[in-house]
């Protein structure tokens, strides 16, 4: 069975460079309606609707001027080589001869990178936006526009998280794009991309947005806008404009299992890229907030064993000792509801929320715990200086109980860094089903602390159908749903 990938959206140019695929969309205001037909006599034809489809050209003819072709090269270490050198000849006898030979053949080498990616003016006096992979590794960027004059660029700063980049030209009255509000788009409206797929630059493509608020794998400060746009390598970095002719996303990736485009792209928000954009070109940094928790998604089956009537929320796994969540009071079991009074559907939105708030702020949560709601403050911490602001627990297993428990040792208890619970010997039946593994350590049901096999048969009785454990699987905490049906 084939399998798909997500992939970045740069393209390679030459022996060796990076594998980047990218989208993008924009489209006009101008609209041109197709006209009816009729076989029947006008006196007594009834009128047809008609279909009015978007024109881009205004768009790519304005605004085209302002995306640039993004070229990068330098040096890409390789893995191990054949390497045979005539100042190297060593006697078969001598014991060193094997030894250096291997020696030889596992020295890595540097081989020329070259890769395309591309950009958007977004000041005049020469600052471009593009994608952080764009520009990964680069020893030298250049920047060539539609006019064919060539820039040498600087990298101001990038920002891997968001996979933003600032670029900076020494160009003055340079064409600029118009930046809009992402979160004023709607899903199915119209929006066209301009990049360089394939080195071919300058180029259009179009499509619709298909869904909003996106998360995708190790991208936890990005809500990506999904579109149906044709993109492939080399759009990266390029823009996706709106009807109005306004940049709302930076195409990024594209879904694919053969490294092209296969209808779902994605595009990092405006609005985010230009508040990294702004820290980039001040600090050549970015500063986000830590709230220093593991966070996981609210499922159906969690919901009903905390009670709560609708399945949302950020469920905290796990707090980190002595970090901001845990100074403010916040527990393993805590559902994050709202944040700064804005509703939290869904756990993939609290990364983007607490990393847009600068270190050492207030922030106001509302927490749902054991069954009533209460306000919680927390002054974030920096999350360049410590972990990450909230992390994803990782992927919810559904079971019922089925479990064979005992207390650890107190040298289990030290290696797993826990003060009690009890460690899974085996499983069985729904157990197993849910993932639960012999290793495993139940620490909490109901978020009530488990600290001996007759407490937790005890509480999993009272509980009724649906509870939900709390894991520790590795260094890992999340919590599984149990159908106790």
């Amino acid at each position: 069975m084939n399998t798909t990938k997500l992939r970045t959206s740069a393209m390679a140019v030459g022996a060796v460079s990076l594998l980047a695929l990218g989208y993008g969309f924009g489209s006009s205001a101008i609209g041109r309606t197709a006209p009816s037909t009729s076989t029947a006599s006008s006196e007594t034809s009834a009128p047809r609707n008609t279909v009015a489809l978007p024109d881009f050209s205004s768009i790519v003819a304005q605004y085209g001027p302002a995306v640039v072709n993004v070229r990068v090269s330098g040096m890409m270490r390789t893995g191990a080589h054949q390497w045979h050198s005539p100042n190297f000849n060593f006697d078969e006898n001598d014991p060193f001869s094997q030894f250096f030979r291997q020696f030889q053949q596992q020295m890595p080498q540097e081989t020329p990178m070259h890769g395309i990616g591309s950009g958007f003016i977004v000041s005049s006096d020469g600052i471009i936006l593009t994608n952080a992979h764009v520009v990964d590794g680069a020893e030298q960027v250049s920047v060539k526009l539609t006019d064919k004059r060539e820039f040498q660029a600087r990298v101001l700063g990038k920002d891997k998280a968001t996979d933003i980049a600032v670029l900076k030209i020494d160009a003055r009255n340079l064409p600029v794009v118009k930046i809009g509000d992402a979160g004023r788009e709607r899903v199915g409206e119209w929006a066209v991309a301009i990049g360089a797929p394939f080195g071919f630059e300058n180029t259009a493509t179009a499509g619709i947005i298909s869904a909003k608020a996106r998360s995708l794998p190790n991208q936890g400060y990005v809500q990506f806008i999904q579109t149906d746009v044709p993109v492939n390598p080399g759009n990266s970095g390029g823009p996706l404009f709106n009807l109005n002719g306004e940049v709302v996303g930076i195409n990024s990736q594209i879904y694919s299992g053969s490294g092209g485009y296969q209808g779902v792209s994605f595009a990092i928000p405006i609005n985010l890229a230009m508040q990294v954009e702004q820290q980039l070109v001040k600090n050549g940094k970015v500063e986000r907030g830590q709230l220093g928790v593991s966070i996981q998604s609210v499922d159906q089956s969690l919901a009903q064993s905390f009670g709560l009537k609708e399945a949302e929320g950020a469920l905290i796994s796990s707090v980190t000792p002595g970090g901001p969540g845990d100074k403010a009071g916040l527990q393993s079991g805590d559902v994050i509801l709202k944040f700064n009074g804005q509703d939290v559907a869904d756990a993939g939105q609290l990364p983007s929320m607490v990393g847009g708030v600068a270190p050492g702020d207030t922030v106001h949560l509302t927490v749902w715990r054991k069954g009533s709601q209460r306000d919680v403050q927390v002054k974030l911490g920096d999350a360049n200086a410590g972990q990450t602001l909230a992390t994803s627990a990782g992927e919810e297993g559904k079971a019922r109980l089925g479990l064979a428990v005992r207390p650890l040792s107190s040298d289990e208890r030290s290696q797993a860094d826990v003060s009690g619970g009890l460690v899974v010997e085996s499983v069985s039946g729904p157990a197993a089903k849910a993932g639960i593994e012999p290793g495993d350590i139940v620490l909490a049901l109901n978020g009530q602390p488990v600290t001996s096999v007759s407490q937790l048969r005890e509480q999993a009785a009272k509980a009724g159908h649906q509870i939900a454990l709390l894991i520790q699987h590795d260094d890992a905490r999340v919590f599984v749903p149990l159908d106790l049906g």
